[in-house]
This record gives C-alpha cells, structure tokens and sequence, in this order.
C-alpha cells in the first residue's frame, strides 16, 4: 500500500480532490487515514467472502452508493472485488482496471502506477494534466500526534535521549506455521548473521540504541535472536508497534537494517536511510523509492544459480551498513 501512494499523489494533482480508496488490508486504514490527498478509506474484511455472508462488504457497497460513482482506478490483479464497483453503481467506463495495462520493461514500482494514474476512464473527456510537480518515489507525512505519540513511547522506553538503529528481521511468510526454511519463505535470513551484523552495530555504534521492528506474531523471533545476538542496549518493539509509531519512529532513526518488506517502502517514503536483503523480489521493481531520497544500498544472493537471501552473508550486510549514509538527527 506504501508504493500505491504513487498514485494517490497523481490522482490528487490531476482533480485537486481527496481520493477515495477501496481496501482489504487491514494496515490501509492506519498507515494512510490523514494522509495528504487521501479522502475517505472503505475497508473490508475479505474481497473472497460470499457478498450474502459479507456484512462489511454489504456496509461499503452503500457507502459508495451514497457517494456515487465516478471515475475509478482498479490497482488489483485479481478481479475479486469488482463486483463491490459494480454493485456500487459504477459501470465499466468509470473504471481503469490494472490488468489492461500491465507493467513495461524495466519499470518499478512506483513508476508504473504513476503511468496508471495518468490513463483516464472514458467517462472523463479531458486530457490529464501535467504533474512534473510531482515528485516520483513514495511519501508519507508524519502528523505532530504521531511524533507526539512516539515521544511519549520512547520515554516510557527509556530511549528518548538516544540515537536509533531500527532491524526489521521478520515478515509474513517468517511466521507462517513450519521450518522458517521452507521455501515458500523466501525472506528467511538466518539468526546467526542477523547476531553478526548486530554485534557490528553495537561496537560501530556504541551509544546507539538498536530496536528490533515487527508485528506482535514477530515478538518471539525477535527474543531468539536477542538471546543469540546478546548485545547491549537491544530492544524488542514488535508487540508494541502500531502502524502510526512505526512510521513515526522509522521518520526518527538514523538507519535502517531490512528484509524487503513493508517497513522498508515506509522508510522510504519518511526518509529513512537503509540497507535492503532481497530474495525472489526484483530490486529493479521493488526496491524502496522515497520522493526524499534518502541512501538505499541493496543486497542479492544466489543459491544454485537461483536469486536467495541466503546468498547474502554477514560480511556483504556489514559492509553495505559502513557504505550508508545515516540521516543526522
């Protein structure tokens, strides 16, 4: 949803509105309520679930039928949802569908759904207007109740004096039942050099605390690897980081260490130097693109001739962090 911001920005510099958004991920809502350009969130539960069954389905379709329809832009691959448009009132040429327009060689991300923005419904009969004013990469913007939020953690933490380093070890397919090796979870990187690189960290960065980043599900890992690791001044966030704070607080640090993940296009986009493992995801496509450019450095691996994060070791990391620019704060 951070790369989707894209096309928010577009779509708001091309009919100087708030742009209304349809959504199924339950991060939507609090990752974006308040942003700029972002007008009403309708969000469900499950596009899959049987309309009859679906109460909250039922609850967006009138809401969108008490707004009306207009044009819309669907960003989804998968046609699940289009039966919400379509019993909302909005007809086939209100809608610019994605799968029409696929991505072009060698376009990220971000550049593809800017593109996207700018293809207009063929209800709409103007040209689209220019947006070089508009910055490619994503933003977000960090509201005085979020830092004031995030202040009042890091004292109760302990941390308000000190400077951070944020470690985003896990991810979805990390806390999936089974072996974190299967290969379905291609973003597994192993204990032992997440410990190499934080025993790095604590030595480069002496008065730094370092704070391990996730979801509540991610807390455990985070303690196997704070036991491993057994460095100083290391702190366990993930059951403690609403979606607000975590983007406050990746706004706050001086850097950032990552698998490819949410977090690390959320950094991005507030500006937060980092380092990024890929495994299967192209970093062509989906490398972290903020409009304020901070460093990013990237870091792919091989196994057998196939792209893997385990081909990444914990010297390619080190040396990658000792080539970061970190932001002074």
């Amino acid at each position: 949803m951070v790369l989707l911001t894209a096309l928010i920005r577009v779509l708001h510099a091309e009919f100087q509105s708030p742009v209304d958004i349809v959504t199924s991920g339950p991060w939507s809502e609090p990752l974006l309520q308040g942003q700029p350009g972002v007008g009403d969130i309708f969000s469900l539960r499950s596009r899959k679930t049987p309309y009859w069954l679906s109460l909250d389905q039922q609850r967006v379709v009138r809401r969108l039928r008490a707004r009306g329809a207009g044009p819309a832009w669907y960003c989804d691959g998968d046609p699940a949802a289009m039966p919400i448009l379509e019993r909302s009132g909005f007809k086939p040429a209100d809608v610019v569908n994605v799968r029409d327009h696929p991505l072009l060689p060698g376009e990220h991300a971000t550049q593809q759904w800017r593109r996207f923005a700018q293809i207009m419904p063929s209800t709409v009969s103007r040209a689209p207007l220019g947006i070089d004013a508009v910055a490619e990469g994503c933003c977000l913007e960090v509201s005085p109740a979020q830092r004031a939020d995030l202040t009042a953690w890091l004292s109760r933490c302990g941390l308000a004096e000190q400077p951070l380093i944020l470690i985003q070890i896990g991810n979805k397919r990390t806390m999936r039942r089974g072996p974190r090796r299967l290969a379905v979870n291609n973003k597994y990187w192993p204990n032992e050099r997440w410990a190499e690189v934080l025993q790095f960290l604590r030595q480069r960065h002496p008065h730094h605390a370092i704070v391990l980043l996730g979801t509540g599900p991610e807390y455990e890992l985070n303690q196997e690897l704070a036991s491993l690791a057994n460095v100083a001044s290391l702190h366990n966030a993930a059951d403690d980081l609403p979606i607000p704070r975590l983007i406050a607080l990746l706004d706050r640090a001086e850097g950032l260490v990552t698998v490819d993940s949410g977090p690390a296009h959320a950094a991005a986009a507030v500006g937060c130097p980092q380092v990024v493992l890929f495994g299967k995801a192209s970093p062509s496509l989906y490398r972290p693109w903020g409009t304020v450019g901070a460093g990013v450095q990237l870091l792919t691996g091989e196994v057998d001739g196939e792209p893997s994060m385990l081909g990444i070791d914990a010297r390619s990391v080190i040396a990658a962090w000792s080539n970061l620019k970190l932001r002074s704060v």
